[in-house]
């Protein structure tokens, strides 16, 4: 095992966990809240933040044994209080994934690919079957079984996954320029990408959280409870969607609508919900330690 794995493994557990789900939600409160704190919270203080969004706290202590097998948190004590730390490898994730999350890129007609060409033998069966997963898990799409596809601003991720897994010898990768197709580029995408189910993605958060962002007077409180579902959902759709440039996607695409919906949310919610998070968690610690 490579030291890259753990975080390959954290990476595509993320892309895994069902949006909603108390494992889902502790990632995004993680990844938002408890690194604006300093990346270290108090047990209490997490149960609470996670009861603030419907969450058991059976359900809790579940997600977080299931976080520190992970390698993403580990327990530490400050202060005579129990709590947890985001770990190095953890923040490390979490940090490369911001800008994917909060600034999400699409590329441009004459922007570069990053081909990634494979021959594994039967031996490495269970690697090779990994590699395709979080291959797929990052947005490349398949040209071939052993050969495929994504935006050259992703190449750096897809080399690190081919790291984590120890297959380097056996993939060669190449910049492409040029990209010709037997019939139409929108045709190339949608054999090469699952375009339904990405647009279900995209109309499916449209769906639950279109009327979030029509909501006026919330305290700081409310942004949180309604902000974090929203992220919850959202996160994963930048992985899955790669950005493709505008010719290869179907007419009516929807996902223009869904990036500009979380846009105006983390805009209007973000801030107001990590006040409130501060103010919350702060005057517990001073009371308790």
């Amino acid at each position: 095992m490579t030291g890259t794995e753990p975080i390959a493994a954290a990476v595509l557990d993320d892309i895994d966990a069902r949006p909603g789900s108390a494992m889902s939600l502790a990632r995004t409160v993680l990844g938002a809240y408890v690194r604006d704190l300093g990346g270290w919270i108090a047990i209490a203080d997490f149960g609470e933040l996670l009861e603030r969004l419907g969450v058991p706290t059976q359900s809790t202590r579940t997600a977080v044994a299931r976080l520190k097998s992970k390698g993403v948190l580990a327990a530490e004590s400050r202060d005579g209080r129990s709590g947890y730390r985001i770990t190095d490898a953890a923040e490390a994730m979490f940090a490369r994934g911001d800008p994917r999350i909060f600034g999400f890129r699409q590329m441009a007609d004459d922007d570069a690919w990053h081909l990634i060409s494979f021959g594994i033998p039967e031996s490495e069966r269970a690697a090779r079957h990994q590699l395709r997963r979080r291959l797929s898990s990052i947005g490349c799409g398949t040209v071939s079984p052993g050969l495929w596809i994504c935006p050259e601003y992703l190449a750096a991720e897809a080399s690190a996954i081919v790291a984590a897994l120890g297959l380097a010898e056996y993939v060669t990768s190449f910049r492409a320029t040029h990209l010709a197709a037997p019939t139409t580029l929108e045709a190339a995408a949608a054999q090469w990408w699952d375009l339904p189910a990405l647009a279900e993605r995209h109309r499916a958060f449209l769906e639950h959280h279109r009327d979030t962002v029509d909501r006026t007077e919330l305290s700081d409180r409310q942004a949180f409870e309604l902000f974090v579902p929203l992220l919850d959902e959202y996160r994963v759709i930048p992985y899955v969607d790669p950005g493709l440039p505008e010719q290869m996607l179907p007419t009516n695409w929807p996902g223009l609508h869904s990036l500009g919906l979380f846009a105006d949310a983390h805009k209007r919610f973000l801030a107001p919900s990590r006040r409130w998070v501060r103010r919350t968690i702060a005057p517990a610690r001073s009371v308790r330690s």
